[in-house]
């Protein structure tokens, strides 16, 4: 491969995640336009990466590329992420259920305790962005637990539009000591072997999760139909 494609395909990924992060931190605001020249700018590199991180984007629904007009970053879609929590909810509870069928030891289980520890820890001084990165971890690592390379791919290809929807509800909710507490009561059900109980509380703590959210969603008007 030419020097010159691997610098651009390099590129490319660093546009990708330069682009992601100033969507998340509000950066690039939702339903704000953006040239593409004024975003190479901004990431200090050619319009080719910028271009190619776009279409990347627009894939995964944060962006809307249009013919000549740049970019449009993409509000929240309830719709969205209504069905997104939908198959979230049966996909990471089947995962749990799983985990709890398969007796692992407590080194298996030692990052997932640690993702609980920093939520408890974040909470106590709330530290919700700290939360919201150790939430991220739990889920992530529950899902992974599950042995289904199925499942662990598609929750993947959903990561990033929960991600942003929690990131812009995160200041607006309650503080989540409740989903802290379903977060323990699943890693203690998989501890004890109880699959059913484990599929309950987090089919349960999904349900609820996706109420709040899609409720702040109407409420500040921050998303699109």
């Amino acid at each position: 491969m030419p020097p010159s494609a691997s610098k651009s395909k390099s590129n490319s990924v660093i546009a990708v995640e330069e682009l992601r992060r100033l969507i998340f931190e509000g950066e690039l605001p939702a339903g704000s336009d953006h040239l593409e020249g004024e975003l190479a700018e901004r990431l200090g590199m050619s319009r080719t990466p910028v271009r190619e991180a776009a279409l990347t984007l627009a894939g995964q629904g944060l962006l809307e590329v249009r013919a000549r007009k740049g970019v449009r970053i993409l509000p929240v879609s309830v719709q969205d992420m209504a069905e997104i929590y939908e198959v979230l909810t049966e996909l990471e509870s089947m995962a749990a259920f799983k985990a709890a069928a398969k007796n692992y030891g407590a080194a298996d289980l030692m990052v997932l305790e640690k993702t609980i520890l920093d939520m408890e820890t974040a909470l106590a001084v709330e530290d919700r962005d700290a939360w919201a990165a150790a939430d991220d971890e739990f889920h992530t690592e529950l899902v992974r637990l599950s042995g289904n390379s199925r499942v662990i791919e598609i929750v993947a290809r959903m990561g990033d539009q929960v991600r942003r929807a929690k990131a812009v509800t995160l200041h607006m909710r309650p503080l989540p000591l409740q989903s802290y507490k379903d977060h323990r009561e699943v890693l203690d059900a998989i501890r004890a072997g109880d699959a059913k109980r484990a599929h309950d509380v987090h089919y349960a703590h999904r349900e609820a999760a996706k109420t709040v959210l899609l409720a702040l969603l109407h409420q500040n008007r921050l998303y699109m139909l």
